[in-house]
């Protein structure tokens, strides 16, 4: 994470960059120079979260309530000195950190691969060496601190920038975290999450002007040599040739550094003695070797530049503009350089318009700034028209793409052309297949929104046309409300880190396959809205991931429409309506995403919280037909005995053995707990969201302990601890399962009578090409597990480019099988 090499040159070549301080005299520090104001910390939630999770077990999915407590200590802790905490998650992948993404995603693979061949062979936890996060753990940290009253916000980029901008722009005390590209960053200080005691309040800060001393730089320096070093945008085997002859040519090599610190060295003496010579002369294209990854590496640099912040490196005399992805980064009004971009006047208006260069025609070409976005984009007059129309960079291609005014919506909408037909199509139709992806223009985001900031922040296309629908989303999703609904509506294209799932388990699915379904008509729900259905909604990208899939690509998954009597309702009606019977309306809606509209008369009768407990377990053991009678009894058991344990006892709780299957049953449960966020949100929180909090619900050791008693044949009294209330309710609760699975021909039975019914079935799918997942399972609405795997009988809709993309495919419904349903 971070600036490749950086943290351990900083901690091993340069210890005097970190400075032991502490919060509670840095707040007082603050208050005397600011009367009136509170010291704020801004924390990179995503770095702190290996720090926060402090209890001893994480393998069985995840010790909740000892997590709570954990994070209320944290928090009270600096509530008590008088600091303000304001915690800031990552809420979406940026695509030019894609790459960086997959690659840690398939390193995390091997990993838990490891992790289970441990658990084989030792039957116990791995040490603290080996320790994965449990899945889920980012998202339920958003609630639980929203829960203890915390101000806590989703980023709509990379947390990171989002953080230093609100750290220089709030006068903030400093951030809290665990990333070297906060000493890049011109912000507020950098403290070190990973040094915090929490005891003293003793931390380490990474001071960036002692590393610009160091190493001879100026901080405006700095986001120059993070990207000749590599860093999340550039890959650190971009310039590896480049550093190489630095190092040959330095003539100050420290033998008491290691290589990669006296690369460090070299790079900056290099920025310093060579390429600083010809600042303001040459462009940065003629001085690296930046060959085709010039557009790139100015992306890298500007990654680094908060709001208002210019580089030096970027003022060159080129007559033109510099275009990064939506970001015009003007070459005029700089007062170092003294340079300015030529204007033209315009010849209707009157009015200066700044000029940029057209690389191909070598033409300048007047720019004018966008009414909505407010960016600046250049014109081009329509042959045919002889009108003056606007032009964008496509995200993808990054070609300059023509805008034009949808008559019906009044929005601009970019026109691409079709490479066979020559056609001039809005960007979202695919002309082969006619799946429209109707992207839409962005409302205008105010300025004065404290997460409206960066590069990449301000998308000029989305997958949704209706503003007010788009505004509440987002308005969720900043103040982390809601999961993944934001992401499908703007963007189209949603991810899921790693889970510990067994690759070699060939019984159990991959959460990935099992919760599609109910994604699938969330999908519909959410792009579907006034359109016709499932039917007329694009595809969504899928980053999920699973054995087998090597990440290549996003799966392309199309939505899946939803059965529920007098059609589906809009998103205006779920999310803003006031009416009397909405509730009910909007539980309608979250069962029908589950397809378990048929489970609505048993559920009614459960109480808070455990109706959204049966709701997942029916839907589970239908979807899941390898799960028996003796998961069901301890599923239910752990959420009953976990209501009368204090934190303490579930700490002290100790197991005979781990077994790998109840490690994988504890990650499905818990990632069907983050699907619930987000069929909730979407459905406009027909249910309190406490009511599906894993502290309310799961706790990873005692599921554990339920699993293998009820293994090894236990009562049910024994599961409950003997206790009649318990007892009483386990009885009702399983009743409630077993009558809803019973009405889709799903009996659950015990495990030995299962193991003479399911020998030699089919497990899961081996690795292949992706395809596009249609989703059809029982009665024609959701894909059974078994059949979704990247060989699925979809089969690969793949171009010459091995692209996968979206295919037409016909309806069909799959046979059921001869010892009872396939469980789909």
């Amino acid at each position: 994470m971070g600036v490749r090499g950086l943290h351990g040159f900083v901690g091993s070549s340069c210890p005097h960059i970190c400075m032991v301080v502490n919060f509670k005299e840095l707040a007082e520090h603050h208050r005397s120079r600011h009367p009136g104001g509170t010291p704020t910390i801004v924390v990179d939630a995503m770095c702190c979260l290996r720090y926060w999770y402090t209890p001893e077990s994480w393998i069985c999915g995840g010790q909740w309530r000892e997590y709570f407590s954990s994070l209320r200590e944290f928090v009270k802790t600096f509530t008590a000195v008088g600091i303000k905490l304001i915690f800031f998650f990552d809420g979406m992948v940026e695509q030019s950190k894609r790459d960086e993404w997959v690659k840690r995603r398939l390193k995390n693979n091997r990993e838990i691969a490891k992790i289970f061949h441990y658990i084989k062979s030792h039957r116990e936890q791995p040490g603290r060496n080996m320790f994965f996060i449990p899945s889920g753990l980012a998202i339920f940290t958003q609630f639980a601190l929203k829960a203890l009253g915390q101000e806590t916000l989703c980023s709509l980029q990379e947390a990171d920038y989002e953080v230093a901008s609100y750290g220089l722009r709030n006068n903030c005390l400093g951030i809290l975290g665990e990333d070297t590209d906060y000493l890049i960053y011109d912000t507020c200080p950098y403290f070190s999450i990973s040094e915090l005691s929490l005891d003293s309040l003793d931390t380490v800060m990474l001071c960036r002007e002692k590393l610009c001393q160091s190493l001879g730089l100026s901080l405006s320096d700095l986001p120059l040599l993070a990207c000749l070093l590599g860093n999340d945008i550039i890959p650190e085997g971009m310039f590896e040739s480049f550093r190489y002859k630095c190092l040959s040519s330095y003539t100050s090599v420290k033998e008491n550094f290691d290589k990669k610190g006296n690369i460090i060295l070299a790079v900056a003496d290099h920025i310093c003695k060579v390429l600083r010579l010809h600042q303001g002369e040459k462009k940065l294209e003629e001085m690296l070797p930046l060959g085709p990854n010039k557009a790139l590496f100015y992306k890298g640099m500007a990654s680094y530049l908060l709001p208002g912040q210019k580089s030096p490196w970027f003022f060159q005399k080129p007559k033109g503009v510099v275009t990064l992805d939506k970001q015009v980064l003007s070459m005029s009004s700089d007062p170092k350089s003294k340079q300015e971009v030529p204007v033209c006047t315009h010849p209707e208006s009157k009015q200066e318009v700044p000029m940029c260069t057209d690389p191909e025609s070598k033409q300048e070409v007047p720019l004018c700034t966008h009414p909505e976005s407010k960016q600046e984009v250049p014109i081009y007059t329509d042959p045919e028209s002889k009108q003056e129309v606007p032009m964008c960079t496509h995200p993808e291609s990054k070609e300059e793409v023509t805008m034009y005014t949808d008559p019906e919506s009044k929005q601009e909408v970019p026109l691409c052309t079709h490479p066979e037909s020559k056609q001039k199509l809005p960007v979202g139709m695919d002309p082969e297949f006619n799946l429209e992806a109707p992207l839409c223009t962005n409302p205008e985001i105010k300025q004065e929104d404290p997460v409206n900031m960066g590069p990449e922040v301000k998308q000029q296309i989305t997958m949704v046309s209706d503003p007010e629908i788009l505004k509440v989303a987002r308005a969720h999703h900043v103040q982390a409300e809601s999961y993944l609904v934001y992401n499908v509506m703007s963007s189209g294209e949603v991810e899921c880190s790693n889970s510990l799932e067994d690759a070699m388990d060939q019984a159990l699915p991959s959460q990935a396959f099992v919760y599609r379904p109910v994604r699938q008509r969330v999908y519909s729900l959410l792009l579907g809205d006034g359109r016709g259905g499932a039917s007329t909604c694009p595809t969504v990208k899928e980053w999920f991931v699973y054995s087998g899939n090597p990440l290549r690509q996003p799966d392309l998954v199309r939505p899946l429409q939803m059965n529920i009597p007098g059609g589906t309702p809009s998103l205006k009606l779920l999310w803003l309506g006031q009416e009397a019977g909405l509730q009910a309306q909007r539980l309608d809606t979250l069962l029908a995403c589950f397809d378990l509209s048929f489970s609505r008369e048993e559920l009614q009768v459960v109480e808070s919280p455990f109706q959204a407990l049966c709701c997942l377990l029916i839907y589970l053991f239908v979807q899941v037909d390898t799960l028996c009678l003796e998961d069901l009894h301890a599923f239910i058991a752990q959420a009953l005995c976990l209501e009368g344990k204090t934190t303490m006892e579930l700490a002290d709780l100790q197991l005979d053995h781990v077994d790998p299957r109840a490690v994988q049953l504890g990650t499905l449960l818990v990632r069907g707990l983050t699907t619930l966020v987000l069929v909730n949100s979407a459905c406009g929180f027909p249910w309190k969201t406490s009511d599906f909090m894993p502290w309310n619900l799961f706790d990873g050791k005692l599921f554990h302990q339920k699993y293998l008693q009820s293994e090894k044949g236990y009562t049910a009294e024994v599961l409950v601890e003997q206790n009649r209330s318990r007892l009483t309710r386990l009885h009702a609760l399983k009743s409630v399962v077993c009558k809803a699975c019973m009405k889709e021909n799903r009996p659950i039975v015990s495990r030995r009578h299962w193991r003479s019914h399911h020998s030699g079935r089919r497990g899961r799918q081996g690795p292949s090409a992706h395809r596009t997942s249609s989703g059809y399972s029982r009665s024609g609405q959701g894909q059974h597990w078994r059949d979704q795997g990247p060989a699925g009988p979809l089969g690969s809709g793949r171009s010459p480019a091995g692209r996968a993309e979206a295919q037409v495919l016909p309806v069909f419904t799959y046979p059921t099988c001869v010892d009872g349903p396939c469980g789909g």
